[in-house]
């Protein structure tokens, strides 16, 4: 089961996905959609920007509950995506591709920049930035993404739309208003985390006292306190997300919760990224290193075996 906008328990139904045929722009013979045909994913890699994106060959449609058929994209030899958009770090937790691809793809084509025109359903529907993410999240349950996977997407995608406000028509002041939400979330994560972290190792900081909640306690007690803390508090603030407060919820416990392996995954993404670049402005340097490295690390096994 999924939940709509309403919060209206909805089925899954695959077969709102079918296939879009091809668009007459740019001189291809149009073929119209055909409801009777599953979805084809068509893509064609292109560099954009020195970044790799994917030309969509055939649409996808989608016939959404409120909006009726959504055809996307609306010109196939212009349109490009990322796949699902998703730091490379957390690619563990959502994939670029998977059962989840079709409703990241639609998603794209529905969404717009700031200033550029709203996407218009073939039942002539505008739809807003804020549509296009509450069909992204329908579309993930009738794709047959896993529960937790389409939560956590589509508040990444609300918070995303939160933060850049790009086709949402919002008020300079709401705008701000949500930007410095997220940003505190975040903030208050990074420093409630920190915090936990330094009172569970019980390291010593003059200036630092202990968290009420973990104290002076048994290991095992600080952990369990330090964790349900920060799941009841990201709930509790999510209140100040207002119309966005699930996506809150969720994105606040994934980050308390997942705060330590996030921050590892992220050293590690930056020593990586430094190393490859390195390597390509001095290769001659990199591969000295790499013999020294190996040498060193010979030494050291030799010393550990000698001491026995």
């Amino acid at each position: 089961m999924a939940v709509s906008e309403g919060s209206v328990p909805i089925a899954k139904e695959p077969s709102r996905f079918y296939d879009g045929g091809i668009d007459g722009s740019k001189g291809h013979q149009e073929e119209p959609p055909n409801p009777r045909a599953d979805a084809r994913i068509e893509l064609e890699q292109v560099i954009v920007n020195r970044k790799e994106c994917f030309l969509m060959k055939r649409r996808i449609a989608y016939r959404d509950r409120h909006l009726g058929e959504l055809l996307v994209p609306g010109e196939t030899g212009t349109f490009h995506t990322d796949l699902t958009s998703v730091p490379a770090f957390l690619t563990w937790l959502v994939p670029k591709t998977g059962e989840h691809l079709p409703a990241t793809l639609l998603h794209d084509g529905l969404s717009h920049p700031e200033g550029a025109p709203e996407y218009i359903s073939t039942d002539h529907k505008v739809l807003s930035r804020v549509d296009a993410d509450r069909v992204l999240r329908d579309a993930l349950a009738d794709a047959g993404t896993a529960l937790i996977r389409r939560w956590l997407i589509w508040s990444a995608v609300a918070m995303a739309t939160m933060v850049s406000c790009e086709g949402t028509n919002w008020s300079t002041w709401l705008k701000w208003r949500y930007r410095l939400i997220v940003g505190l979330t975040g903030l208050g994560i990074l420093v409630l985390g920190t915090w936990a972290t330094i009172d569970l190792f019980d390291v010593e900081i003059s200036w630092l006292g202990n968290l009420w909640w973990m104290g002076d306690r048994p290991y095992w007690q600080e952990l369990v306190g330090g964790l349900t803390a920060a799941i009841v508090f990201a709930v509790v603030w999510s209140v100040t997300w207002g119309r966005f407060w699930k996506a809150g919820a969720v994105v606040g416990v994934s980050l308390a919760v997942l705060l330590h392996v996030t921050a590892a995954l992220l050293l590690i993404t930056a020593i990586y990224q430094v190393t490859e670049r390195f390597t390509k402005r001095a290769p001659k340097a990199a591969r000295a290193l790499a013999v020294l490295g190996l040498l060193a690390a010979l030494a050291g096994f030799v010393a550990v075996l000698a001491t026995r």
